[in-house]
């Protein structure tokens, strides 16, 4: 059995009363002492700080980097300008997802974000994908998130200049002698930034977001409640290798220069069912908001059924939101079924219970466009 490895956060956490969980080969804080809910309602309405050091940073360098990335998934690589960010998502052959992921143009090099339990998957793809690229996983750096509507002045207090950036740019300051990149992005649908530190100083630099009162530690458990909110996928959950991005709704992710017609047209992997699928919408299946009633949540892997009890779909991800006040779910249904306000019932230890497919985010969303 492999040990799990520990974030150099690791000491901090407990300092602040984490209760551990493996989470993707690590020893992960599920949730600190304010608790599950707390933790969720701090984060919407000031500033919570979130260990992601656990995701695969990688770095790539070589020529012609946008278009060679542009041969494994389907973003507009090539018009993506320095300083900027994109989400994408690397396709398989069938047009299913290997793995979704972040991508910066910082100058000479390109910066990738991945999934942590998709990592060696990634580098493999990458190295193998892409000719005379140098790839490069940094393991010498932490990765932090700082998320909700007080984030914005607590970095400026350390970081002056970040507040000039916008939603999805990408910036790198010195502090104390050393590099942070700062990307004005997170998993919450609040405003927020995610900070890549050297190692040797993430203690130091959490403890500096610590000291101000707005700031609290979150845990896992609040980070899912607040991206399933926001509508956002987790991988492994709501997307994987079985599901494609036009039934996953993230069209809005492939470039519109990668469609029919397109500058750069498909030539990625699984191109040929995606654009097929893109424009003549047959999907089968359709992600999709789902709310229930009361307050008991609707796990992932319940069925879905209609009002004629014929199994129509399952859920992939649910939860009780403490934002919306109800329980919130997505999951995949028969595209004639997908439409906001169809009324479908999720099957929970024998009992069928009342859900409305509804619109995503169930909480708007707060990023700061400027």
């Amino acid at each position: 059995m492999c040990s799990l490895k520990r974030t150099p956060l690791y000491a901090l956490h407990e300092e602040c009363g984490a209760k551990f969980v493996p989470f993707a080969g690590y020893e992960m804080p599920v949730q600190f002492a304010l608790g599950v809910k707390r933790e969720h309602e701090h984060t919407r309405n000031a500033c919570g700080l979130f260990d992601v050091s656990h995701m695969g940073q990688v770095e790539l360098h070589g020529e012609r980097l946008a278009e060679q990335l542009e041969a494994l998934a389907p973003a507009d690589f090539v018009g993506l300008k320095e300083g900027q960010q994109r989400y994408s998502f690397f396709t398989t052959s069938e047009g299913g997802i290997y793995d979704d992921f972040m991508t910066v143009n910082a100058g000479n090099h390109l910066y990738l974000v991945v999934n942590a339990a998709c990592k060696e998957q990634d580098l493999a793809i990458l190295r193998t994908g892409m000719e005379e690229v140098q790839v490069d996983l940094l393991e010498e750096r932490a990765l932090l998130a700082l998320q909700g509507p007080a984030a914005a002045e607590v970095l400026a207090r350390l970081l002056p200049e970040s507040g000039q950036l916008t939603f999805m740019q990408h910036a790198r300051y010195e502090l104390e002698g050393h590099s942070l990149w700062v990307s004005r992005s997170g998993y919450t649908g609040e405003d927020g930034f995610e900070i890549s530190v050297p190692h040797q100083y993430a203690e130091a630099f959490a403890r500096k977001l610590l000291e101000n009162p707005e700031v609290e530690p979150i845990g896992l458990g609040a980070r899912d409640s607040l991206r399933l909110e926001a509508g956002l996928c987790l991988y492994g959950h709501d997307i994987d290798q079985k599901t494609d991005p036009v039934s996953a709704n993230l069209i809005w992710a492939i470039g519109k220069s990668r469609r029919q017609g397109g500058e750069h047209e498909a030539g990625f992997p699984g191109a040929g069912v995606i654009v097929s699928r893109l424009i003549n919408r047959d999907e089968l299946h359709r992600r999709v908001g789902l709310l229930g009633e009361g307050r008991a949540p609707i796990r992932e892997g319940a069925k879905l059924y209609d009002e004629k009890d014929r199994e129509v779909g399952h859920v992939t991800s649910g939860t009780f939101g403490p934002s919306v006040g109800k329980p919130v779910a997505m999951g995949y249904v028969e595209t004639e079924h997908a439409k906001v306000g169809t009324q479908v019932f999720a099957e929970v230890r024998g009992k069928k219970l009342p859900m409305t497919i509804s619109k995503m985010p169930f909480v708007p969303a707060r990023y700061y466009r400027g």
